[in-house]
């Protein structure tokens, strides 16, 4: 049996970065229970960081997670983590005041400016132009390496001496002596805190571990690939993501190609989530309406789990009635933004029952994000 001070559950973002944290603070072992890490929301994420995503408190999350990804540590990724791309969002014309909630999120070090269509178009030729009225555009949007990223945390977790069990889904739970026992697959480990980072299936591990559940609500995300038409592949390398005001869908250039989603948030069953043809069929119809792509072949379809509770805010704390027994769940579609920033937090919150400073300097308090507030 294995032995340690911190006991991670889950290897995604949210569970690598925080065992990244506390590796250089005690041992850490992490239980995956896929045959690979990142499998189920990490592995398919839409890769855009924006300040502007999610309610306030995630969004200062977010902003103060800026400056890890920009300056990573000495040797955690070879190459750059955030690449500009910048993002537009779209009004019809006859809707232009759609875009007032979204030139107000302007502020400092966050310029949002209003374009015309023409300028709109000229950004993204794939836009028809006949239904473009206005657009504001966000240069400081990036292109994530979600990769890069999550493979540095768990490369640096195991310089700092953590190990990673994968094929080790959890089954059984309980607290003895002081200390949680788990036992996960073959494998069995111990340790005086154990952190639920298990995605959309944290509060199924929770009622494992005999505590109550935080209200998690995972919901499925759908993202298609299709070809450029060739009259406007090579204006991809400049072209910025484009959401459209009004509706949900979305699109981004990736890798030579167009990734689409419909912005759809589908609540579901914890599982290993695919798409609906329903949904990819009414995407597409939206696609063909507003741009000038014809979507004759879908190169790649997916679906991943965005996993929220009822404010949209993450759950990082430990649990009011049960000891030693941290939350690190709820992270919606904002997880891998939010990494650097919560894994601190989480980190400090276990050491020293406080948030970290850069997240309190941010205004973020650690009764933000308990659990203590979903059990009201």
């Amino acid at each position: 049996m294995t032995q340690v001070d911190y006991l991670v559950i889950g290897a995604g973002m949210s569970g690598a970065s925080v065992a990244y944290e506390l590796a250089a603070h005690g041992t850490v072992a992490v239980l995956e229970a896929e045959s690979a890490p990142g499998y189920h929301s990490t592995g398919r994420s839409a890769a855009l960081y924006t300040r502007n995503y999610g309610p306030p408190v995630v969004q200062r999350i977010n902003a103060a997670s800026h400056r890890f990804f920009v300056e990573p540590p000495p040797g955690f990724a070879d190459q750059a983590l955030l690449r500009r791309r910048g993002a537009l969002t779209v009004a019809a014309p006859g809707d232009e005041a759609l875009l007032d909630p979204v030139l107000a999120l302007a502020g400092p070090g966050n310029a949002i400016e209003r374009v015309d269509a023409a300028r709109a178009v000229a950004m993204a030729s794939l836009l028809r132009p006949e239904l473009v009225g206005a657009a504001a555009f966000e240069p400081g949007v990036m292109d994530m390496d979600v990769a890069a990223i999550h493979q540095g945390y768990l490369r640096g977790m195991k310089r700092r001496g953590a190990t990673l069990v994968c094929d080790a889904r959890v089954a059984r739970i309980e607290r003895r002596a002081g200390l949680w026992h788990v036992e996960a697959g073959s494998h069995a480990a111990s340790a005086r805190i154990v952190v639920n980072a298990a995605g959309a299936w944290a509060d199924q591990v929770a009622h494992l571990a005999g505590v109550a559940p935080v209200g998690l609500v995972p919901k499925r995300r759908t993202a298609i690939i299709v070809e450029p038409p060739a009259a406007h592949a090579a204006d991809l390398a400049t072209m910025p993501a484009v959401d459209f005001a009004g509706a949900d869908a979305y699109i981004k250039p990736d890798a030579g190609r167009i990734m689409a989603s419909p912005g759809d948030q589908s609540p579901v069953a914890p599982q290993d989530i695919q798409p609906e043809e329903l949904d990819i069929a009414m995407l597409v119809d939206f696609l063909e309406r507003r741009t000038h792509l014809a979507v004759r072949r879908i190169a790649r379809s997916w679906a991943g789990l965005r996993s929220f509770v009822a404010d949209s805010c993450p759950v990082v704390g430990f649990d009011p009635l049960q000891p030693d027994f941290f939350w690190l769940a709820g992270q919606g579609g904002f997880g891998i933004m939010m990494a650097p920033a919560l894994s601190q937090a989480a980190t400090t919150l276990i050491r020293e029952g406080r948030v970290s400073r850069v997240l309190a300097d941010c205004g973020v308090g650690a009764e933000q994000l308990s659990p203590a507030r979903l059990r009201r």
